[in-house]
C-alpha cells in the first residue's frame, strides 16, 4: 500500500505543479480581457482560446473519468472556440475558477483510495484512472507554456 500512496502523492503534484512548472494559479494570476484576448502575430490562438480550449479539454477527460453515460465531443470543433477573447472580465475569471475547480476534482478522483489507478474505465478502450489523470497533468503542462510565452511576448511575464 506504501507504493499506492507514493503514486498517488506524485500525481497530485504532477497534477497540482509546482515541481518542474508553477502552480496552475500562479501561471494564470493577473490575466485581464485586454492580455486573454490580445492576437500575437504569427501565432493562431489567443491566451483565451488556450484558456477555453483548456478548460474544455479538462472537463471532457474529467467527464470521461467518471461519467458511464460520456459521450465523446466533436474533434477538433468543440475543442476549440470559435472566439478571439471573452466577452468580459467575468467571463473570463469564470473560466479560471472552471479550469481550478476541476484539476482540483482529478485530484480528488487520484486521491480517493477507492479508486483504483489502473482498472479500465469500463466504457473505455483500454483507459484507466491513472492514464486520464497523467493525460490532464500533460495536457495542462503544455498549454499552460504555451500561455507563459504568449504573457512574456505581451510584456506581462519576467
Amino acid at each position: 500500500m506504501k507504493q499506492d500512496r507514493q503514486l498517488r502523492e506524485h500525481l497530485v503534484k504532477l497534477l497540482r505543479g509546482g515541481q518542474a512548472f508553477r502552480p496552475l494559479a500562479e501561471l494564470l494570476e493577473g490575466i485581464t480581457v485586454q492580455e486573454a484576448g490580445r492576437q500575437v502575430n504569427g501565432l493562431p490562438y489567443t491566451i483565451w482560446q488556450l484558456l477555453e480550449h483548456l478548460r474544455f479539454a479538462q472537463h471532457d477527460i474529467l467527464d470521461f473519468s467518471r461519467n458511464p453515460k460520456y459521450q465523446e465531443p466533436a474533434w477538433p470543433d468543440d475543442y476549440w472556440p470559435a472566439d478571439t477573447a471573452p466577452a468580459d472580465q467575468a467571463t473570463l475569471e469564470n473560466t479560471l475558477k472552471i479550469i481550478a475547480a476541476e484539476l482540483e476534482e482529478m485530484v480528488q478522483l487520484v486521491q480517493n483510495t477507492t479508486n483504483d489507478l489502473y482498472a479500465l474505465i469500463p466504457h473505455g478502450t483500454g483507459q484507466t484512472l491513472l492514464r486520464e489523470a497523467m493525460l490532464v497533468a500533460e495536457h495542462n503542462a503544455y498549454h499552460l507554456g504555451q500561455i507563459v510565452t504568449l504573457r512574456r511576448l505581451a510584456g506581462h511575464w519576467e
